[in-house]
């Protein structure tokens, strides 16, 4: 009888096991899945290249801080251009009695997702979306997991369509107007604080760029959404909390790193 217990109970305690293993395992291929649909909509590259530590030097690269500013220009005003561009094609559109009254709406909706998800795509600067330097540098223990930011990213990216989009219900249906011109601008400078400290790995001059670019344009951004249309405002202005902790821990992962100086660094780039 008491072989036949301990029998019994070593049965069921493997069959637990074996029960919690496959809950892990299912768990892990969730968690799997749903990093690929968020990496591929967002266009994130895992990290699995090494990077190359910056050159011990303390000159100034004055080639990339121009081909910052240029590439960020250029960006702005292809951008300010496909603004001008979809007025036509949205009033086109709203000309047309073949098409329902509805249809601009969802045009300019999907026209807002494509700016929020792939503003890169108008940039002339390598800003590929990787997981690479984040990964590989020395993070703050409060640090979120990578996976955290595209799926965040994609949450702002919807935010940015729906507040975007009743702008330009308050403005008549146009696309060329300061709330939409300042939001271009805000996206283009992401874009190029991504290509400084994802792609480039330049831990020093992200911190100065994304206080002033990214975080600060988008306090701008809120702001002249709330003024236009609070609700817009509002649903906004969730990004300024992400991108102020964003900017904390860009900080703070500069400190961790060297604290290297606060400008790009010659022969300090990446090599892919």
């Amino acid at each position: 009888m008491v072989v036949s217990g301990y029998k019994t109970a070593k049965s069921n305690i493997m069959n637990d096991i074996t029960i919690h293993r496959s809950v892990i395992m299912d768990q892990s291929n969730n968690i799997s899945i749903l990093e690929k649909f968020v990496n591929t909509v967002m266009g994130v590259k895992p990290g699995t290249q090494n990077l190359n530590i910056p050159a011990d030097t303390k000159e100034i690269d004055i080639k990339a801080v121009i081909v910052y500013k240029l590439g960020t220009i250029l960006q702005i005003g292809v951008m300010l251009l496909v603004l001008l561009g979809m007025d036509k094609f949205v009033n086109l559109i709203e000309q047309n009695s073949l098409f329902p009254s509805w249809f601009s709406t969802v045009v300019t909706a999907l026209f807002f997702a494509l700016l929020s998800i792939r503003s890169r795509i108008f940039s002339l600067l390598d800003n590929t979306r990787s997981r690479k330097t984040y990964d590989q540098v020395i993070r703050p223990k409060w640090a979120p997991p990578p996976l955290a930011f595209p799926i965040v990213w994609m949450l702002i990216a919807v935010l940015r369509v729906i507040s975007s989009v009743l702008i330009w219900q308050k403005l008549d249906h146009q696309f060329f107007v300061l709330p939409l011109i300042l939001f271009v601008i805000h996206l283009a400078v992401g874009d190029t604080w991504n290509t400084i400290f994802t792609v480039e790995r330049r831990l020093g001059a992200a911190v100065p760029v994304v206080i002033l670019g990214p975080w600060l344009s988008a306090i701008v951004v809120t702001a002249i959404y709330w003024q236009t249309v609070p609700l817009s405002g509002m649903i906004l202005s969730f990004s300024c909390v992400w991108l102020t902790v964003a900017a904390a821990l860009v900080f703070r992962i500069w400190q961790l790193n060297g604290s290297e100086p606060l400008y790009p660094l010659k022969l300090a780039s990446v090599q892919e």
